[in-house]
């Protein structure tokens, strides 16, 4: 695949030690909940749905980096809300395949073996990782803002990462506030030991350089 073209974006995923988890059930249920409302959620962006393969790694087909890393951090936030830790390998693909709409199977084209052999990277931790044949550099630079991101959402309690999710999107402060039966003062101080300005720097961050390397790979 050309390092500056690209038709599609697979997103893929697993859960992190689904084999250690106290409830097989009901870290299923919420998994297939999660993926099942990403789908929804997002099926404007979605060309072939987010689909379960194998009892914990999901599969699908977005038309852009930017849209994937929209539903990424999304599902990210759901699952850990519902105790799930996943991991997401975000990759440039060019599907030479006719797609598959109903279901993410049976398509191939270059850049999805490279982002499969990332995702069967079990030893690592990071959450956000990126595959972006012939742009290397880059993908590196980006997992490692990935990293941090995983890092501190990592060292999150219960409360913050509520919080947090309950504070992203276009609503004042005063009105997450009364959202969530708090004062400003309160919010802002889980805030900031949550690093949420940190996160959503980092964030940033990522969003920026997909958006310019969306432009480079033609994706819209």
């Amino acid at each position: 695949m050309s390092a500056k073209s690209a038709s599609l974006v697979v997103l893929m995923g697993d859960i992190v030690g689904s084999e250690a988890a106290p409830s097989v059930r009901r870290m299923h249920q919420v998994f297939n909940s999660a993926v099942a409302g990403a789908n929804r959620k997002h099926a404007a962006a979605i060309v072939s749905p987010l689909t379960i393969t194998l009892g914990d790694e999901f599969q699908g087909l977005v038309r852009t980096l930017s849209a994937a890393l929209e539903v990424a951090l999304a599902l990210r936030l759901k699952l850990l809300q519902g105790g799930v830790r996943c991991r997401f390998v975000i990759g440039a693909v060019k599907v030479e395949t006719p797609v598959n709409t109903t279901r993410a199977w049976n398509m191939m084209g270059p850049g999805l073996a490279d982002a499969r052999a990332r995702l069967n990277q079990k030893d690592v931790d990071n959450a956000y990782r990126f595959s972006l044949p012939g742009d290397d550099l880059i993908g590196a630079l980006l997992d490692a803002v990935g990293d941090s991101l995983t890092q501190n959402e990592a060292a999150w309690t219960e409360t913050q990462l509520n919080y947090y999710v309950a504070s992203r999107g276009e609503r004042t402060n005063a009105k997450v506030a009364a959202s969530l039966g708090i004062s400003e003062r309160g919010l802002y101080k889980v805030l900031r030991a949550a690093r949420a300005d940190f996160h959503a720097r980092q964030s940033a961050v990522i969003e920026d350089t997909i958006a310019a390397l969306d432009q480079q790979y033609g994706l819209k």
